[in-house]
């Protein structure tokens, strides 16, 4: 049975990823709250969303993507890891990532439209 409401091929990932970096479930604080949103009667009556602190370094994560408890809990461990592995090796997340590549394209966007702006108003 699964712990996580997830596929064993992930939670055993999950597992083999916590012992690499050496991450233990007695380290971590997890705190259950309301979520709100979509989700109806259920996201409103249970506590799905998952408050994940990891005791030593500090590291504190909130997931409520889910309607369940179980992969909420899941998925905050994933990312709960991915801030870890990302402070020990100095080098940006996937998500950090995809997060700037958006941001040069809005400003991209926006210098084009400024300069678009500027050379129709001159005419």
């Amino acid at each position: 049975m699964s712990k996580f409401g997830v596929s064993p091929e992930k939670e055993e990932a999950l597992v083999k990823k916590m012992n690499e970096l050496g991450v233990k479930e007695s380290d971590l604080d997890e705190k259950f709250i309301r979520s709100g949103g979509p989700g109806g009667q259920n996201v409103n009556k249970v506590a799905t969303c998952v408050q994940l602190k990891h005791l030593p370094t500090e590291i504190t994560v909130k997931i409520q993507k889910d309607r369940t408890q179980g992969v909420n809990r899941f998925l905050a461990r994933r990312s709960l890891l991915s801030k870890i592995e990302e402070q020990l090796s100095g080098k940006p997340t996937k998500e950090q990532l995809k997060i700037r590549k958006i941001q040069k394209q809005k400003k991209r966007r926006k210098r084009k439209t400024k300069i678009k702006l500027e050379s129709g108003s001159s005419t």
